[in-house]
């Protein structure tokens, strides 16, 4: 609420209840009903399971993150073709990139164009790359028998993506997480490719996920997206 300049007051307006109480479920703990829980995370852009981790029972919290999965692709080669173009084509928020490289994207000038044009209508783009110098990149490189082959594709997509750096709207930063799964988000609808030891990821199980509320299966993953961009570094360091 502070971050977002949203007092007790804007919550009680927003959700038509008395200011007391809006007060109460901010200082005492006390939980909204959850039509009113609902219009809050709605407010703050906030997963309701995030503000309230215990708002909902056991057997509601596994219907509800059962409810996110829309689709799993045995292999990431399986995915419509245009399936990807048209989740970020849907973005009217965020768009999230997550990978070690992303090659089969990046070659695309759909992909590219597209970034452009969100970028203009105020859509917010952050694609993080692995850092090609950075030992996880290399044990990647190890782990599918390909050696520098994964560093190489990295800084292929770098210098793909250059006509791009620079552009507003359009941030670029290089990670040196373990990456597990490489993450593709438009809003609140992910596509998630699992990362499987030895296997490339073309041949690795994708997720299709769509944010539900009172669900936590996509805010992990988010979590886990924030906690790699904080801790990478912009990629114009490098050029």
């Amino acid at each position: 609420m502070l971050t977002k300049g949203i007092s007790a007051e804007d919550l009680a307006e927003h959700c038509g209840v008395d200011p007391k109480t809006a007060e109460r479920w901010v200082t005492s703990g006390r939980a909204p009903y959850r039509r009113h829980r609902l219009k809050v995370a709605a407010l703050l852009r906030e997963d309701e399971g995030y503000l309230w981790p215990d708002g909902l029972p056991d057997g509601q919290r596994k219907d509800a993150a059962d409810a996110e999965v829309l689709k799993v692709y045995p292999h990431r080669s399986y995915v419509p073709p245009d399936l990807w173009l048209q989740l970020f084509g849907r973005a009217e928020r965020e768009i999230g990139v997550l990978v070690h490289a992303g090659v089969f994207l990046a070659e695309n000038p759909r992909w590219l164009q597209l970034l452009r044009m969100k970028a203009a209508s105020g859509v917010r783009a952050r694609i993080l790359l692995g850092d090609p110098d950075s030992a996880e990149v290399a044990r990647r490189g190890e782990e599918e028998e390909i050696g520098e082959g994964v560093a190489f594709k990295v800084r292929e997509v770098m210098k793909l993506y250059r006509p791009l750096y620079g552009v507003e709207g359009i941030e670029f930063r290089l990670h040196r997480s373990t990456l597990h799964n490489s993450l593709y988000r438009a809003d609140d609808e992910w596509l998630i490719n699992t990362q499987v030891y030895g296997v490339s990821a073309p041949y690795t199980p994708v997720l299709h996920l769509r944010k539900v509320a009172g669900a936590q299966l996509a805010s992990t993953y988010a979590q886990s997206f924030e906690k790699v961009w904080t801790d990478a570094y912009p990629i114009e360091r490098t050029l």
